[in-house]
């Protein structure tokens, strides 16, 4: 992963994070419901169309493992970040830790889910918060072949910075491809120090196939 990316633009592609068949696994299991706790139809709460599914405790041990792996090196991304924007919270070096201080104050949910989409179907600009104690780092990797299982369907990021127009990535990536992303803010620096811009995510509409993507969010739910 390269962190001067990631500090630059607030998004870094981290190549073939997941294996193939791996990827495959993951998405067939979007159909076994003994490993989800719930199921949110994107068109019912106006979020898009689509679907998805947050897993359940314990987590599936690719899932677990990718959350271990990758919170301590975020971690202290995510504090240098804070400092930068003059916000107190700092981070513990282990994802266990992180959990401990989420369950403390309730929020014991697990957040990693599967997303579903078929032709058509999209996600609106978001941001994935849950509670009061937010990691302001996220993962999203695609388990499906773009051109092949299906078309369309881009991970979109937004960034709106004070006073100006919002900007727009399209973040390319390959099946088994993972992106780290900020959830809401990320410190930009400026003529005159480090300023915040406000992140939101979203995926363009499919033209065809079926896209399967698995959402890491370090943080629980209330």
């Amino acid at each position: 992963m390269n962190l001067d990316t990631l500090d630059a633009q607030g998004w870094a592609v981290v190549p073939k994070l997941v294996a193939a068949a791996q990827c495959r696994a993951l998405a067939a299991s979007y159909d076994d419901d003994a490993q989800f706790r719930s199921k949110v139809v994107m068109a019912r709460h106006g979020f898009g169309r689509g679907e998805y599914k947050y897993f359940s405790y314990p987590l599936p041990s690719l899932v677990a493992e990718l959350r271990g792996r990758l919170y301590p090196e975020l971690a202290p991304v995510a504090n240098r970040w804070n400092e930068a924007m003059k916000i107190d919270v700092r981070f513990p070096p282990t994802h266990k830790a992180f959990l401990k201080r989420c369950r403390d104050a309730g929020q014991v949910r697990p957040t990693p889910l599967l997303l579903r989409y078929g032709p058509g179907d999209y996600n609106c600009l978001h941001q994935d918060l849950y509670g009061e104690h937010v990691f302001p780092l996220q993962a999203a990797i695609l388990l499906s072949r773009p051109g092949e299982d299906f078309t369309g369907g881009e991970l979109v990021l937004t960034e709106q910075r004070p006073r100006m127009q919002s900007r727009v990535s399209v973040v390319p990536l390959a099946q088994g491809d993972g992106v780290v992303f900020a959830v809401n803010q990320r410190p930009v620096q400026g003529t005159r120090g480090p300023y915040r811009v406000t992140m939101r995510h979203g995926v363009s509409a499919l033209r065809t196939g079926t896209r399967h993507t698995l959402g890491i969010i370090f943080h629980d739910a209330k």
